[in-house]
């Protein structure tokens, strides 16, 4: 007399639903976490752009004798001329996150800032600001004004 053995092949239901819970839960905490490393990303080169518009403003400065005329058809806020209008300048106008521009410029200084694009992962991330005195800010709680403790870029 033979004995049959059945082997079991493949898996089953609750194993499978089981996997797909475990993936879910793991999804569930990563994806947040790789959406903020995103998001730093953009801010920091944000923040490289910013830091080259300022130094597009210097040589400005250097030829002219003042930082006014920057922008576009010769005003002294606005689009800048002198550089990329977006963020990140290095890609397509269509991968834009944020948008540059001349908050205000005299003869002595001037005020740059980084404005998110609201379609962008960086809508809600606050703007970005530059000043010719060095001093750097970020509208961490996006409330459209600088306070105190703001005037960083990693506070």
């Amino acid at each position: 007399m033979k004995q049959f053995i059945h082997l079991q092949r493949g898996f089953s239901l609750i194993e499978l639903m089981i996997v797909v819970v475990i993936i879910g839960i793991v999804t569930s905490v990563a994806y947040p976490t790789y959406q903020g490393f995103l998001s730093d990303g953009y801010r920091s080169r944000g923040q490289a752009d910013l830091l080259a518009l300022a130094a597009a403003m210097e040589r400005h400065y250097t030829g002219e004798f003042s930082y006014e005329g920057a922008a576009q058809n010769g005003a002294d806020t606005g689009t800048p001329s002198i550089f990329s209008s977006y963020s990140p300048s290095s890609e397509n106008v269509a991968n834009k996150r944020y948008d540059l521009t001349i908050v205000s410029a005299d003869a002595t200084g001037f005020e740059i800032k980084a404005t998110p694009v609201s379609t962008s992962l960086q809508s809600d991330d606050g703007a970005l600001y530059f000043f010719s005195d060095g001093r750097k800010g970020w509208d961490e709680n996006n409330n459209g004004v600088l306070d105190t403790a703001e005037f960083c870029w990693v506070c």
